[in-house]
């Protein structure tokens, strides 16, 4: 079991969290239900399933939870595009958001990576 306030990946997946929890506070107010509400989904779905994969009992399920969260920053990622196509966003603070999103992306991966090969390496050789 780790700690996941620990892990930099968590770190940067809740601030990214609390970014996504300002900005959606400008949409209009009819996209409370839709646009709002399935991005603070997404992006609280990142910290959460690192979260709860951390507190599983073996490496195989905390790859599983990471795969999740990677799953739940790709949707983020097209969720904000559709913020800025429809003009909720301005292409700076698009840009700035997607940047710090694409960041967290490549250290899931690295991160999933890197519990691949511990599974990899404690499995005992095949005959």
């Amino acid at each position: 079991m780790r700690n996941f306030k620990e892990l930099l990946i968590w770190q940067r997946s809740h601030k990214l969290t609390l970014h996504i929890y300002k900005i959606v506070s400008t949409f209009p107010s009819f996209e409370t239900f839709g646009l709002i509400s399935q991005m603070r989904r997404s992006s609280y779905s990142i910290p959460t399933n690192i979260s709860e994969g951390c507190g599983r009992n073996s490496n195989p399920e905390l790859v599983r939870f990471l795969n999740i969260s990677m799953g739940s920053a790709n949707e983020l990622e097209y969720q904000l595009l559709l913020s800025r196509d429809l003009e909720y966003l301005d292409n700076e603070i698009y840009l700035v958001t997607e940047k710090e999103l694409v960041e967290v992306k490549k250290m899931m991966n690295t991160f999933i990576q890197s519990v691949k090969k511990q599974i990899a390496e404690n499995k005992p050789p095949k005959s």
